[in-house]
């Protein structure tokens, strides 16, 4: 059997895990495993290379993707479309396992519909993906960002300041949510729950109250205001996304307008993207390429593998990129307990 792997979509930490995973597991059942890559462009160009256990040995430790990684949709081309299932055949592949998000895996699902044997992982570092209960990457970034606004605590209170952190996150709040509760942020704005300004200043002149002269508060950068992102740029993606950027600076400026404090902005970006993965990442990413392989060998196609409690388990890709998991209210009800 000949299987291919491709990933899709931004980076995150964990995906040479999975690459690894994929490779070992392939090579233990005896099947041939090569490299797509970056992304989906690499299917509709053939840009392939054979991997071995060369290939992925001293990987697990390293960032990124050795496959490379793309924001290419085929479907938005037809002729693209026709090329990669061409290529799909050309190549003698058995099967292909998919590691992305929403738009990967959409991709992926339409290319099972359209008669290829896929199988998906699921990939994105917002956590925002529905049917499994992590995905890797994720505790990656919950680290960073919690690392970030314990340095920034030191900063913010020798020089009472309100400082922004602004974290990934485009449509769930998932990590504002989790770096906030466990880096002791004063306040957490997550693109479920629209910005309040009133809020926001109650929560700073409660602190004032209390002799607090300083303020963390973690935004995610698709938090609204009015109902609106915030646009690094109106130019869309394949995918239709645009480029979300300028929330903790925009949210800086009205504190420091509204309060007259001093107000300084830290906004994360890829940083929390970068660098090695956690153990919990690598783990997860390594569970979830074995068992990638293991419903290729069971012909188990259209299914991702998926964390249910502590077990990896298979769900139809359709049923994963349904609808984004968010974050539900009683969770940020419950975070803001600990606002002030």
């Amino acid at each position: 059997m000949k299987l291919g792997i491709l990933t899709g979509g931004g980076d995150c930490p964990g995906l040479n895990p999975v690459i690894r995973a994929a490779v070992r597991t392939s090579i233990r059942e005896g099947y041939k495993i090569i490299g797509i890559r970056n992304g989906w462009k690499g299917l509709v160009e053939a840009e392939t290379f054979d991997l071995d256990a060369t290939s992925v040995s001293g990987i697990i430790h390293r960032g990124g993707t050795i496959l490379g990684t793309s924001r290419t949709n085929p479907y938005k081309d037809p002729g693209a479309t026709e090329k990669a299932k061409a290529n799909f055949k050309k190549l003698e592949l058995d099967a292909l396992i998919t590691v992305g998000g929403e738009d990967t895996l959409g991709v992926a699902n339409k290319f099972y519909k359209d008669g290829l044997p896929v199988v998906g992982v699921p990939k994105t570092i917002d956590n925002d993906l529905s049917g499994t209960d992590v995905t890797f990457g994720f505790d990656t970034a919950v680290n960073i960002a919690m690392e970030a606004i314990d340095r920034l605590h030191s900063t913010a209170e020798s020089h009472r300041r309100i400082m922004v952190v602004e974290v990934m996150g485009r449509h769930a709040g998932w990590i504002a949510l989790h770096s906030g509760i466990a880096g002791g942020a004063d306040l957490i704005l997550i693109p479920e729950v629209p910005i309040k300004m009133k809020e926001v200043v109650e929560v700073i002149q409660k602190r004032i109250e209390r002799g607090k002269f300083f303020s963390i508060i973690v935004v995610a950068e698709g938090a609204k205001f009015d109902g609106s992102e915030v646009l690094l740029e109106k130019k869309l993606d394949e995918f239709g996304h645009v480029r979300l950027g300028g929330i903790g600076e925009l949210l800086a400026k009205k504190i420091e307008d509204t309060t007259k404090l001093e107000t300084r902005t830290a906004v994360l970006g890829h940083i929390q993207r970068g660098g090695s993965a956690t153990a919990y990442d690598r783990v997860l990413g390594t569970r979830f390429g074995e068992k990638a392989v293991q419903l290729v060998k069971k012909g188990e196609f259209g299914k991702m593998v998926a964390l249910r409690g502590t077990e990896i388990v298979s769900i139809a890709i359709e049923d994963a990129v349904k609808k984004l998991k968010t974050v539900e209210p009683d969770y940020y009800d419950m975070a803001r307990t600990f606002f002030g």
